[in-house]
């Protein structure tokens, strides 16, 4: 089983994750493989390269900042390099969900929909939070200003269209009650499952 994490920047999502892991779940996090794999997949290394130029890379390292520069200021290099990148991560994962057949799997991604992966998952949670409480922990996450912040969020969908296609919603403003919800989840996929 396959249950898609999502939510919007400073949600939460990497708390929930956490606890589904606790509980037993395996984790796939999309954000992560995605950073792995364009710093050791040869062809898409390329792909970044012809697109954002040498500058894309420092030391056979990608360089994030310059990448976040180019993708976060309009345009539609975001969309070109998800265009490149997220056809390898959807293969990667499948490669993982092989490895894991009688497991529930959490698939967590940002931009789920986005993407297109919540059509490789039997279920979806989205993540909330109030708007200063995600604020507040993204600055104290990323040290980056507001204006930085809302560059960002407005690439991402809003949290009404996300709610309207999960099959759970889980609001995580306070972590006991974050806790309790995951595990009342949990417990109804487990069902669902057998």
């Amino acid at each position: 089983m396959v249950v898609g994490l999502t939510g919007g920047i400073g949600s939460g999502k990497t708390t929930v994750l956490q606890m589904f892991e606790n509980l037993g779940c395996k984790v796939f996090i999309a954000d992560i493989e995605a950073k792995k794999l364009m710093n050791t997949d040869l062809e898409l290394i390329q792909q970044i390269k012809d697109l954002f130029g040498v500058e894309a890379y420092v030391n056979g390292v990608l360089n994030r900042k310059y990448i976040a520069s180019k993708v976060f200021n309009g345009g539609q290099k975001l969309a070109l390099l998800n265009a490149i990148v997220h056809p390898k991560v959807r293969k990667h994962f499948l490669n993982f969900k092989a490895k894991f057949p009688s497991d529930i799997i959490i698939y967590e991604a940002a931009i789920l929909f986005e993407s297109g992966s919540d059509k490789l998952c039997d279920f979806i949670i989205t993540v909330t939070a109030d708007v200063d409480l995600r604020m507040e922990r993204i600055m104290q996450r990323d040290e980056i200003s507001k204006q930085e912040i809302l560059d960002r969020m407005k690439h991402q969908l809003n949290d009404e269209f996300k709610i309207l296609k999960a099959n759970f919603v889980i609001k995580n403003n306070s972590i006991n009650y974050t806790k309790l919800q995951v595990n009342t989840i949990y417990g109804i996929l487990k069902e669902l499952k057998k």
